[in-house]
């Protein structure tokens, strides 16, 4: 039940296949003869500096992978001086990810119907030190994850959503299909829309980044409601199926965008090729889901520390070898996509 509900996606699933298949459709042209004897893999996300572009994704209920769930994330995220998003149902409250140090954090927000429950959220998350509230927008129903409604997927019985206790929000009872679907029919606010974003911006002072946003339409109406960034997801393939893969969609939103927010990427991200082509396709940055809670699942804090110094390690090779110093050097003439006119017109 919980393997299949960190791995499965929507529907036929095809979006989900599609964010891995896509990538390997996109090439490198890489540049040679550079001097490539010191790399800078620093990145700088909404004024904060990190030591790479590679973030974490929220991802809900770690608990069900290991024991120490959320904490164990936030110190290996620490450990590689990088930020972590804490998910709004995590089985560890923002108080307690706090306690693990000082370090940058953002935090997942779904928004409720009752609105007194956001609002003590919010305050919640600014009061532990988290610096921006990840706002999730493409999921006001949970998509039809069928595997969930096969298994009746629940929260395990020693487990419960840390950030919702004592909240009276009702809780993930066993239904004949997927307890958490029938949760957020009854919890999430359905009518959440653009104007809701001013409201978020009176009761809090964080920056809000727009998680889930596809298209260049929805790109240029965040920046007038006053985003301060976007994620360019499709919630890791478990909303609508048949979006585009995330990063066929993302070249879209970055020219949208403009340069006037950062935009980021998550989906499909398992290789330090990957993200290199995030960037030169213009993210800011990527966050990644499931390659964490695997990780955590295999091994705990140790596995999450070992899959960012995988990734961290294969981004920085992908950079010497296409000639690239810095994350600034990193263009877009350093891949070619199936969308590209051929550079050359053979000659009949």
């Amino acid at each position: 039940m919980v393997y299949d509900y960190y791995a499965s996606g929507a529907e036929d699933q095809w979006t989900l296949k599609e964010n891995r298949n896509a990538f390997s459709r996109i090439l490198f042209r890489p540049r040679i003869l550079v001097d490539v004897s010191k790399i800078d893999l620093t990145a700088t996300v909404l004024g904060f500096k990190i030591s790479m572009p590679i973030m974490i994704a929220p991802t809900a209920m770690q608990k069900m992978a290991h024991p120490e769930g959320e904490l164990a994330t936030a110190r290996a995220a620490s450990a590689a001086g990088t930020i972590m998003t804490l998910s709004s149902w995590a089985t560890s409250s923002v108080e307690e990810v706090a306690s693990t140090g000082p370090d940058i954090r953002f935090f997942q927000l779904y928004v409720f119907k009752d609105r007194n429950v956001v609002a003590q959220l919010v305050r919640r998350a600014e009061r532990a030190g988290f610096k921006a509230i990840a706002l999730t927008v493409d999921s006001p129903i949970l998509g039809r994850r069928e595997a969930d409604i096969k298994n009746r997927f629940t929260l395990p019985p020693n487990l419960v959503l840390k950030n919702l206790e004592g909240l009276d929000l009702g809780k993930l009872d066993k239904t004949s299909d997927s307890s958490l679907a029938s949760y957020v029919a009854e919890q999430i606010d359905q009518s959440l829309n653009w104007k809701d974003i001013k409201w978020l911006q009176s009761i809090t002072s964080l920056p809000i980044v727009v998680k889930g946003v596809l298209t260049a339409e929805d790109t240029r109406i965040a920046i007038q409601a006053g985003a301060a960034g976007i994620i360019v997801s499709s919630h890791g393939a478990r909303q609508l199926d048949y979006v585009p893969a995330t990063i066929m969609a993302l070249e879209e939103v970055v020219k949208a965008a403009q340069g006037k927010i950062p935009v980021f990427l998550d989906g499909g991200i398992r290789r330090g090729t990957d993200v290199f082509k995030a960037l030169a396709l213009g993210a800011a940055g990527v966050f990644i889901g499931r390659p964490v809670v695997f990780s955590l699942a295999a091994d705990g804090e140790t596995g999450v520390r070992k899959v960012l110094q995988m990734l961290r390690d294969e981004f920085e090779l992908t950079m010497a070898l296409s000639g690239c110093r810095s994350l600034k050097e990193i263009t877009r003439d350093h891949v070619i996509t199936e969308w590209d006119h051929p550079r050359f017109s053979p000659k009949l």
